[in-house]
């Protein structure tokens, strides 16, 4: 899912002391949204110890976990306190050419793709029943790491994991050529073939969730993998790398290195051995990832990038329904029916359109609903927004903020940090929006609502479109009509109607315009990771053609 969430190539530079969205100073909104923001948090002060140890902090190459070869390591931080959680293993251009060769020789030379694709099916399979039981354990990481809510992590996010995995293994042996009728005294075939070395990048928002996106489709075809974590949340896809060779994955096929975009993200989106790249982040780095990938070897590209995605209440809307469907799409991140985390989501409804009809009674109702949100320890139960995942990221947030502000809107809601320490940011709610403000245009990837008016349906869909994104759209109505002229007009990659963030593993996911290239999930995400090779024989004295 995409921006900001820097696991990225290039994060570091993109968010530099330069950078108009970098914060180093008190932000000028103190007590300002505090007067207006009456929260019902949970204290900061008392944080729980998560019930988990940090046991993998190495580089996952060639079956084993071994250090960087600089030797090198970096901190992962709790986002609750800004503390260090451990040291993680650096890995650079050295590190990527090991696993490369590793993922290589895993292709060329090892069983991986020569074993017949049940029994690829079958490690699949086997992977995601140790995934369910260690489901506590990678939840406990997961929102150590990233500062999601653990009954996200637990109850949601984990075993979608695992049905993700299992959508996949059950791929592996269906996937198949075609007979193909020629003109002449031929018999003509397709094949789809592995496309070989996978590189895959993920980001910081939903880590397990993004590895099982692109790792799935990729082992079910039969290809190898080198895979680059967010330098903000590596720890649960090295412990679910050591589930992966339990389950009886060969040695090489899946290499993980932990490390920081210009230097393994870019030598993995340079690489001449690799033979795809697979991102999620934003859409400036995608960019890049498309430039290293053609001035290397022209290897495959698929991006999932970022979005800034409208949420459109009609004037027939229910509005209590419209107001709590609409917070959830800017606040949550859902998978099925359950309630996430901070707005930390590429596809959030992060411009609601809403009609001039009832504008003014979802505005108060929606305020209402921000400030009743409750904010603190991720760990503990009942919590509904965590943290930020880091200091970059809060920053970034308050200097949106801040934009809004200076730039007319109605501040409503929130508007300042929420507590004194760790990264956690009240929710937000800002009416009066225009499209031209910041915070209506660029993605904020935070707990900021931009409520804005709309007179018709002419209107919306033009103003809707009007953005270099195309990622995801919702739409609140009781008219089928209105319905089905809006699921066709928005240009967006997916279309929510009278619900919001519905994922699942059969699902295609991907964007129009500039929120990226190609689908995952679903059936779509295997084209991704084959070739398509034409067979062409000829046949003397055919019975038949």
């Amino acid at each position: 899912m995409a921006s900001r969430r820097v696991s990225s190539l290039l994060s570091r530079s993109l968010m530099s002391s330069s950078s108009p969205f970098s914060l180093r100073g008190k932000d000028p909104l103190m007590n300002r949204g505090a007067r207006r923001y009456s929260n019902l948090a949970a204290s900061l002060e008392d944080t729980i110890t998560p019930p988990v140890k940090v046991e993998q902090t190495q580089l996952l190459i060639n079956g084993k976990f071994v250090d960087s070869a600089s030797g090198k390591t970096f901190p992962t931080l709790d986002p609750r306190t800004g503390e260090v959680i451990a040291q993680v293993a650096e890995g650079d251009v050295e590190d990527v050419n090991r696993a490369v060769v590793a993922a290589r020789k895993a292709f060329d030379e090892g069983p991986w793709p020569r074993m017949t694709a049940y029994e690829r099916s079958k490690i699949l399979f086997r992977f995601a029943d140790l995934i369910e039981k260690h489901n506590d354990e990678i939840a406990a990481l997961e929102t150590w790491d990233n500062g999601k809510p653990y009954e996200q992590s637990a109850k949601i996010e984990v075993p979608m994991l695992a049905r993700v995995f299992r959508y996949y293994a059950g791929w592996a042996d269906k996937i198949h050529g075609m007979t193909v009728r020629g003109d002449g005294s031929h018999h003509v075939q397709t094949l789809h073939e592995p496309i070989g070395v996978a590189g895959q990048i993920i980001p910081w928002n939903f880590p397990l969730l993004m590895l099982s996106w692109k790792l799935g489709p990729a082992l079910a075809c039969g290809n190898t993998v080198v895979l680059k974590t967010a330098e903000q949340t590596p720890l649960s896809a090295l412990l679910v790398g050591r589930l992966l060779h339990e389950a009886g994955l060969p040695e090489g096929v899946v290499n993980i290195v932990s490390g920081f975009g210009p230097t393994a993200g870019a030598a993995i989106a340079s690489h001449m051995d690799i033979d795809k790249v697979a991102f999620t982040g934003s859409t400036d780095v995608g960019k890049i990832i498309l430039e290293l990938a053609s001035k290397s070897n022209l290897k495959a590209v698929s991006l999932e990038l970022g979005g800034k995605s409208p949420f459109i209440v009609c004037e027939d809307a229910d509005v209590d329904q419209a107001v709590e469907m609409a917070h959830f799409a800017l606040f949550f991140n859902q998978v099925t029916n359950f309630r996430q985390t901070y707005g930390q989501c590429c596809c959030a409804g992060s411009r609601t359109f809403v009609h001039e009809r009832v504008y003014d009674e979802f505005v108060e109702k929606a305020k209402a609903r921000a400030i009743n949100r409750a904010v603190g320890d991720p760990f503990k139960s009942g919590i509904e927004q965590g943290p930020q995942v880091d200091s970059e990221q809060f920053e970034k947030i308050l200097k949106y903020i801040r934009h809004g502000v200076d730039s007319g809107a109605t501040l409503q809601a929130g508007g300042d940090r929420h507590g004194s320490k760790g990264y956690y940011i009240q929710p937000t709610v800002f009416s009066d929006v225009k499209d031209d403000m910041l915070i209506a245009k660029d993605e904020i990837f935070g707990p900021v609502q931009t409520i804005l008016k709309f007179k018709n349906l002419d209107e919306v869909i033009a103003r809707a479109n009007n953005s270099r994104y195309g990622l995801a759209a919702g739409v609140f109505t009781q008219n089928l009509d209105t319905a089905n002229r809006l699921m066709r007009a928005l240009r967006v990659g997916s279309v929510w109607i009278n619900c919001f963030d519905v994922f699942d593993a059969t699902i295609p996911f991907g964007g129009y315009k500039m929120s990226g290239i190609g689908r995952e999930k679903g059936i779509y995400s295997l084209n991704n990771y084959l070739q398509v090779k034409a067979v062409v024989t000829s046949i003397k004295n055919p019975a038949w053609l």
